[in-house]
């Protein structure tokens, strides 16, 4: 993980406001990215860092404002392998991301 983004994530801590943090833990077959890819989620819906781009991020976007909502971790499996809407899905691959709140709820 990049300086820049543990910065981000302590600075929206140490102002009391609670990130998601989705990190790729595993990948199988072609993926944009690879294990230890991180992307910072605040809850406006900006983000920091990536984790492939496309409708895999989005899917992983969503589960990120849940996890914010809820406090619950997640992990999200993103296929890669069949294109569904669109054609930004043709990696061929499958990523793990867990998705988790750092700080706590209403700060």
């Amino acid at each position: 993980m990049d300086a820049a983004l543990y910065r981000e994530i302590a600075r929206a801590l140490e102002a009391g406001q609670p990130v998601a943090l989705a990190t790729v833990t595993r990948t199988r077959g072609s993926t944009p990215r690879k294990p230890g890819a991180k992307m910072l989620i605040r809850a406006d819906g900006t983000f920091t860092g990536t984790i492939g781009g496309g409708c895999g991020e989005a899917e992983v976007w969503q589960e990120a404002m849940a996890a914010l909502e809820d406090g619950r971790p997640r992990t999200v499996t993103v296929d890669l392998t069949e294109p569904t809407d669109g054609e930004d899905k043709i990696c061929g691959g499958v990523m793990d991301v867990f998705v988790e709140r750092l700080g706590r709820a209403g700060s």
